[in-house]
């Protein structure tokens, strides 16, 4: 039985994974190209309390990705955002703000997926030096078609050839991934062929 698609990325993973500094990922995040996530145990924010899944503004926690790499790992919150609302809130209770740490600030799968859709990316993936060329596509196709057997499509291309590229990181742990491009090629026809006859 295959796992359910990931629904968090951490943003060392996406780090990784695009092949960029968390600084990046601080600046993408504050123009509003996908927004970074932490869960909270219950705050008050004035007459409210607020607890679970909230957004981060980046730029109050700039000191945390500072491209140099000497900024802290933790920073503090004075004001957040719930999911379901865009407008942020004054953490009054405890008055000295919540302490949030790099390693628990997430990007939301769905979000990770349409970024690297809009800008042609899904993951970057280098081969170094004399690396093998030679990948299992025929394994690659059956876990494809069991994919959508079992799941369906997701919504975007892009995400399936990300969880292609999982696919092959979890068959060689990590060591030997061909790049999206490829990937890409030999799911287009399919992705196609499948969209055609959902239309």
């Amino acid at each position: 039985m295959a796992l359910p698609p990931r629904v968090f990325f951490t943003l060392h993973e996406a780090s990784a994974r695009w092949g960029c500094n968390i600084a990046d990922i601080a600046g993408w995040a504050h123009t509003g190209r996908f927004r970074i996530l932490t869960g909270i145990a219950p705050v008050r924010c004035g007459e409210e309390i607020i607890a679970d899944m909230v957004v981060l503004s980046p730029m109050e926690l700039l000191p945390l990705f500072r491209r140099c790499g000497t900024g802290p790992s933790e920073g503090v919150m004075r004001r957040i955002q719930p999911l379901a609302r865009h407008d942020w809130m004054l953490i009054t209770d405890p008055p000295d703000g919540l302490s949030v740490g790099l390693a628990d600030m997430l990007i939301l799968a769905e979000e990770v997926h349409a970024f690297e859709e809009e800008n042609d990316m899904v993951r970057r993936v280098a081969a170094g030096p004399g690396a093998s060329k030679s990948y299992d596509w025929e394994g690659m196709t059956v876990a494809l078609m069991l994919r959508i057997h079992d799941h369906g499509l997701p919504a975007t291309q892009a995400e399936l050839v990300a969880e292609m590229q999982d696919w092959f990181a979890d068959q060689t742990d990590g060591k030997k991934m061909p790049d999206s491009r490829s990937i890409r090629r030999r799911i287009t026809p399919i992705w196609r062929a499948l969209r055609r006859e959902d239309a």
